[in-house]
This record gives structure tokens, sequence and C-alpha cells, in this order.
């Protein structure tokens, strides 16, 4: 009697897991349509990524203020991945939100000179965290058609970007 009732046990756990695995990859999939549905405007924004990482970069070895200008690519890029989250109804992750707001929104002064690292590495940060989940969008938006059960580790970041792992 007792492994009858275990084996109940046993399917309903199952079923219960299946259905949770099924509305799961189901959120996935209507998450990485709404990417691919974007995909022209995230590809157009990692180009302008590119350029800026190139350039932006090195004026931030250089120590000049035109790295403040990071913050504008971020925040087209945090815009975009608030609309793609939108179909879901996901917000961004706590973490990323943190580092977006940690370097956005500052403006160059000129005593920043003396203490350059302090207030421009967030600003830096922000753009990297940024370009990394853009190179990702774009990457399994243009390879994936259906989400997989077995996660490559940059689709498993993007959704944690959105809270979904």
């Amino acid at each position: 009697m007792s492994c009858e009732i275990l084996r109940l046990f046993d399917s309903n756990v199952a079923k219960q897991l299946s259905d949770h695995l099924a509305k799961k990859l189901q959120k996935d999939q209507i998450l990485l349509e709404a990417i691919k549905a974007h995909l022209p405007e995230l590809e157009s924004l990692l180009l302008q990524f590119r350029s800026d990482y190139e350039d932006r970069m090195y004026r931030f070895y250089y120590q000049s203020f035109k790295v403040y200008g990071l913050q504008e690519s971020t925040m087209e890029a945090v815009d975009l991945f608030k609309r793609i989250g939108a179909v879901n109804e996901s917000k961004l992750c706590n973490w990323f939100e943190d580092i977006v707001a940690e370097g956005t929104g500052a403006d160059f002064k000129i005593d920043h000179n003396q203490n350059w690292k302090l207030h421009t590495r967030p600003i830096v940060e922000a753009f990297l965290h940024a370009k990394y989940f853009l190179e990702m969008m774009v990457k399994y938006g243009s390879e994936m058609d259906a989400v997989p059960t077995v996660l490559p580790t940059g689709w498993a970041a993007v959704l944690c970007l959105y809270n979904e792992r």
C-alpha cells in the first residue's frame, strides 16, 4: 500500500514540475520572440556600442570628459531592454539597475580630474554591462528559433537580466 501512495506522489510531483517547466519555457519563448522582433534595433545599437567601446574606453585612460558620453548609450540600451521585457511584464534585475543607477546621471566637473577613477569607473562599468547584455541578445536572437532546455550561459544571463532564472 505505501508503494502505491509513493508512486502516486511521484507522478503528481512530476506533473507539477512538468507544468512548471512548460510555463517557464513558454515565457522564455515570448522573451526570445520579443528580442527577435527588436533585432534590427539591437544590432544597430550594438554597432554604436562597438564604436563607443573603442573610442570612449580610450577616453577613460586619457582622462577625457568624453567618457561621460557612455552614459547616453547605456541609457539607450536600458530603454530598449525595458521595452523588450514589457512583453512579459519583466523588470530588469536589481543588480543591473543598481549598476546603471551608479553609472549614469553624472555631469563632468573639473574637480573630477582629481579623483578620476572614482567618478568615471561606474560609468564605464554600467556601459560594459549593457554592452554584454546587448551582445548576448543579438547573438541568441540571431541564433535561436526556440528556447533550449539546456541553457547556454549567455542566454541564461539574458534570462537573469529579466529575473527569469
